[in-house]
């Protein structure tokens, strides 16, 4: 299977390379970076992105056009830009897009887990930390578990977090469908998140960390070999996963 890069000389996709290297029935054909000539893996049959959310939906139209099938691990996902990965699924329909807010088996763990705990705590509050080159907060990850945070807690028919602050200045955080989301960008922090569950008299944490980008390669990985096979659109590592 022959894998094209986007976002190469980055960290994760220095580290793409080596795992596909590595990997039983892959070969790299190279890659490029933001601004450079995509033609160079016109030959790939899937690429996989790590770049920007300002180039991201650029390279999904490139990619489709030539039927290259994409593993996509940059952030920046409104419901708008989904939609529209959504029509162009449609019109190339051979074609598979897989999009994940984390490869990490341990993440994607971190974030099942919360929406199973979410119905039996009044509140929930999550903190995620980064590295501070990461150009987005929240983070993909955080605010995809606060969305499932959200989504488990109306199916049970929870009220609103309960939040008696009125005077805020920004201390809270950003606000997810309704869950608190504080963001940290430090110094020596690869990936982590911590969700945070309260009710009278206990609570419970549920943390992820990644120290080292080679944590999500298997991920990475395994959603290469799952896009060939399951064209349309998937979201998240679940499905690949068997979860």
């Amino acid at each position: 299977m022959q894998v094209g890069i986007f976002g190469v000389s980055g960290k994760m996709g220095s580290e793409v390379v080596r795992a596909v290297t590595r990997a039983d029935g892959m070969t790299t054909v190279g890659g490029v970076d933001i601004n450079e000539d995509r033609d160079k893996i016109g030959r790939a049959q899937v690429v996989v992105d790590f770049t920007h959310p300002d180039s991201v939906m650029d390279n999904i139209e490139w990619c489709l056009q030539l039927g290259i099938h994409m593993v996509i691990g940059t952030t920046g996902f409104t419901e708008e830009r989904l939609e529209r990965v959504r029509e162009l699924c449609e019109a190339h329909p051979e074609v598979g897009v897989l999009i994940a807010s984390n490869f990490s088996i341990g993440a994607v763990l971190m974030m099942k887990f919360a929406a199973l705990a979410a119905p039996f705590y009044e509140s929930a509050e999550i903190v995620e930390l980064h590295h501070p080159n990461k150009a987005d907060a929240p983070s993909g990850t955080s605010a995809t578990t606060a969305r499932r945070i959200a989504a488990a807690r109306a199916e049970a028919g929870l009220g609103e977090v309960p939040d008696a602050t009125v005077h805020d200045d920004g201390a809270r955080g950003a606000v997810v469908d309704g869950i608190h989301v504080h963001g940290v960008r430090l110094r020596g922090l690869v990936a982590h998140q911590e969700v945070l569950f309260g009710a009278e008299g206990e609570t419970l944490t549920i943390r992820h960390d990644s120290f080292d980008r080679v944590s999500f390669m298997p991920g990475v990985v395994a959603a290469i070999r799952h896009v060939v096979e399951q064209p349309g659109l998937t979201l998240e590592m679940e499905q690949v996963l068997g979860l």
